[in-house]
């Protein structure tokens, strides 16, 4: 079993929801990265979400994107990102997956990327601008692999898209819970709740939500419909913020428990 269906079944008998963390790797710098890592764990997170830099993104807003601009300039890659995951991997099991677009993948080589994931320890791959229909290919190499290939459904999916989009996952199906780019949001819960519930008309798979969540609150609401909270921006803020700080991974961790502590 995957380390990512492991987690769900451990919370579902827990009677518990997944928070997931969601970090840019290489911000401010991969050893830092990997001490966040494990620094999230340790304050409650269940599955970390590695966001592997890209000049172009689809769908990060300004918050994510200078954060991949300021690891880019510190020369930050896939490969020295699955290097760090190997590190990781020495001192924990939490469920990881990688967040890129399609193109880094394309250049590094689907085979050998999927190959490399699953020999850093990587259990699951999130790629925003490859739908199913053009991933058989890569969902094919990830099963064999045991990596989960995770895909979205957004506001505006029709249900022939949810439909398609959630047979084609696994792991989970990650739900946009708003149109347009990640970001912070204050008026949110009621509609996320409200389409969590549609989609799970058409799925048993656990169903998580991410884009725009950033407040204990919004967690809880959305956790009530939801079987995990993705938080990312409002993660990757707090971070910059206290780049310049000693404490920099305690206080990015006691800003997390607040909100893992608002879905417990």
């Amino acid at each position: 079993m995957n380390r990512i269906d492991q987690k769900f079944e451990d919370l579902r008998s827990q009677k518990r929801k997944a928070f997931i963390a969601f970090i840019t790797a290489g911000d401010p710098d991969l050893k830092t990265t990997k001490k966040l890592v494990l620094g999230l764990e340790e304050a409650g997170v269940d599955i970390i979400e590695l966001g592997i830099p890209f000049s172009d993104p689809l769908a990060d807003g300004p918050i994510i994107q200078a954060s991949y601009y300021r690891a880019l300039n510190k020369g930050t890659s896939p490969k020295k990102i699955l290097e760090t995951v190997k590190r990781i991997r020495r001192k924990s099991s939490i469920p990881i997956a990688l967040m890129s677009s399609y193109n880094p993948i394309l250049r590094f080589g689907e085979e050998k990327f999927v190959k490399a994931c699953a020999g850093a320890g990587v259990d699951g791959l999130i790629i925003p601008d490859l739908p199913p229909e053009e991933a058989k290919n890569l969902r094919r190499k990830a099963q064999h692999d045991n990596i989960a290939t995770i895909f979205f459904v957004a506001p505006t999916s029709t249900d022939t898209r949810i439909r398609a989009n959630t047979k084609a996952s696994s792991g989970f199906v990650y739900y946009v819970s708003l149109t347009g780019i990640t970001g912070t949001q204050k008026a949110l819960a009621p509609l996320v709740v409200k389409q969590i519930k549609h989609i799970k008309h058409f799925t048993k798979k656990p169903v998580c939500a991410g884009f725009g969540i950033s407040t204990p609150q919004q967690v809880k609401d959305i956790g009530r419909a939801a079987d995990g909270v993705i938080v990312g921006s409002a993660i990757v803020k707090a971070i910059h913020q206290n780049k310049a700080s000693r404490d920099l991974v305690g206080n990015v961790n006691r800003y997390v428990f607040s909100l893992v502590k608002a879905l417990r």
